[in-house]
């Protein structure tokens, strides 16, 4: 049958992992990410090693040139895979890096395939769905086993058991059993349970369809997971336990919750990961999840809040922006408030109308994105940051945004722009990444993943970082020009973060003479946020809105104790 990969090496610990599968019935978008995420939280805090994966059934080798309006945000791992949105919860929860093996596509894999056939690997023979294709997704299961020397091994399979393209997944996750054993094996089905307001009652059988789906295809779920609205009756646990052929007490429900923070705990209430454990025949340790039930307790006591006007492209769809709403909330609950994050369309920032678009707002941000649609609207916004002294914080194209904004406006370059929107321009103050001019190819045409940033010294970039070099992740094809660092200095503006080979402008910000808080950074450091550990720029930048704030509400007071003099004054 010519080669194939699927025998990988275990760990070298010579332990076998556990691994644990996660699947999704009746619709799309139930959930499976968070309770995966959850379940590999609880596993953690109990001291096991854990790490996670995504198969996703669609043809696209990674979701990079999908819209984010079709898949939400491109999370982006440390080793530059562009990836589902889903690795971002992995990450944020276990906290756990992910690698380009926790992401596997179906159009990955039969791009593999290919290649390798067409460099003759497989000598002539037939390539087929079974067992080529699935031998590749066990492998590559397998490698991010035996890389990471996890304990357990979570993985999701996107998509609702039954999709036509995901067959092979689960064919793939069913061989599983027989490779590594079937006490190495745990199968989890996430379902809905169904809130009917006419019938006012849930209904049961969805789930029991969904369940039968799965088992007509070799795999007999070891825990059901029932999404709802609402508590479900004991009466249908124990019926959905009957026609899954499931004990009773692994049969749990994830209700909707207030915020997703609070699953992990609920899940752990009915003794999710307890019974996991039960189920490998492991041993119970102690958890300590204390630092993540004092950010829960946190967020739900805390009143205060600050402000933050996101001008994007994507607004539409918050969670085009997922990483970068997660980042604000995981800072602004360091600093002891809620983020209201305002979600303004660049679209219908006018120039004229600016001030009365954004005044009022403790911070302004410019996320990353594509495209020239909105990039006026983006500088207008730059713009009134700049001048009113609002904090400001452009992140990749955002940083560009804000120096072109300078460079038009203050250093005399009225022509500026970027060379992928006008080619024509008289002053290319953004232009592709050495090395990429011409490039004809939109996937791969990237500089993904970490690379280092020199902080200068005395800068707020350096202040923020504590440190002179740090990393952060990547994901563009234009910079800022470095033909016109001169003179984009010589009009006041700070480049306070280069690459190591001088070919990248990385940082820039605003004396804090002129103004209180005005940064870009190329990277993408939402992407490393935790919720009990902000990245440093987001903390940054929401401590300079809140400074703004308490400015702001001290001006005001003083205003209205000015005026009670004033009228105190005139009534003698």
């Amino acid at each position: 049958m010519g080669s194939d990969k699927s025998e990988v090496a275990t760990p070298a610990s010579g332990k076998q992992p556990k691994h644990i599968f996660v699947t999704g019935g009746v619709v799309s978008s139930l959930g499976k990410g968070i309770t995966a995420a959850s379940l590999g939280l609880l596993l953690k805090s109990r001291g096991y090693r854990v790490t996670m994966q995504k198969l996703d059934p669609y043809l696209n080798v990674d979701p990079g040139t999908m819209s984010p309006y079709q898949h939400g945000e491109v999370f982006l791992t440390e080793d530059g895979a562009e990836t589902d949105l889903d690795l971002g919860h992995y990450e944020r929860f276990v906290d756990e890096a992910m690698t380009r093996d926790s992401s596997v596509t179906a159009g990955s894999v039969y791009y593999d395939l290919i290649t390798r056939e067409r460099a003759g690997e497989f000598s002539g023979g037939t390539i087929q769905v079974v067992p080529h294709l699935t031998n590749e997704v066990k492998a590559r299961i397998k490698r991010l086993a035996a890389d990471t020397g996890a304990d357990f091994v979570i993985t999701e399979v996107g998509g609702t058991v039954g999709d036509i393209e995901s067959l092979p997944f689960v064919e793939a996750i069913r061989q599983m059993r027989r490779d590594v054993g079937r006490e190495n094996v745990c199968y989890i089905h996430v379902t809905l349970v169904p809130w009917l307001e006419a019938a006012f009652e849930m209904k049961t059988k969805p789930t029991q369809h969904s369940v039968q789906q799965l088992r007509s295809q070799g795999i007999h779920p070891n825990f059901v997971v029932c999404r709802c609205e609402r508590e479900i009756e004991q009466e249908l646990l124990d019926k959905v336990a009957l026609f899954s052929d499931v004990e009773t007490d692994r049969v749990l429900t994830a209700i909707d919750a207030e915020s997703l923070y609070l699953v992990p705990r609920d899940l752990q209430r009915q003794g999710f990961d307890e019974k996991v454990l039960e189920r490998f025949g492991m041993d119970l340790r102690t958890s300590d999840m204390t630092a993540w039930d004092t950010y829960c307790k946190k967020t739900h006591e805390l009143e205060d809040s600050v402000r933050i006007a996101l001008v994007g492209k994507y607004v539409q769809l918050p969670d085009a922006y997922l990483s970068v709403s997660e980042a604000l909330m995981h800072a602004g609950i360091h600093h002891d408030h809620q983020v209201e994050v305002e979600w303004i369309d660049a679209a219908n920032v006018s120039p004229g109308q600016i001030k009365e678009q954004l005044k009022g707002f403790d911070g302004i941000l410019v996320p990353g994105g594509f495209g020239s649609r909105g990039i006026e609207g983006k500088i207008a916004a730059a713009e009134y940051a700049r001048t009113s002294g609002t904090p400001f914080l452009g992140v990749s194209f955002g940083m560009q945004v804000a120096a072109l904004e300078y460079a038009r406006n203050v250093a005399g370059l009225e022509g500026a722009d970027s060379l992928e929107f006008d080619p024509g321009t008289p002053d290319p103050v953004i232009h592709p990444l050495p090395g990429k001019e011409g490039s004809e190819m939109t996937g791969g045409s990237m500089r993904l993943g970490a690379c280092s940033i020199e902080v200068a010294p005395g800068t707020i970039a350096h202040e923020i970082y504590q440190g002179s070099r740090v990393s952060e992740r990547h994901r563009h094809r234009s910079t800022v020009n470095s033909a016109y660092r001169t003179q984009l200095e010589d009009a006041g503006l700070v480049f306070s973060g280069i690459s190591p080979d001088d070919q990248v402008l990385e940082m820039i910000e605003l004396p804090r003479e002129i103004h209180p808080w005005y940064v870009g950074t190329q990277g993408h450091p939402e992407f490393k946020s935790r919720a009990t550990k902000p990245v440093p720029l987001f903390s940054g930048f929401v401590k300079a809105a809140l400074d703004r704030r308490r400015k702001t509400a001290a001006g005001e007071k003083r205003g209205e104790m000015g005026s009670k003099k004033m009228h105190g004054k005139t009534g003698e």
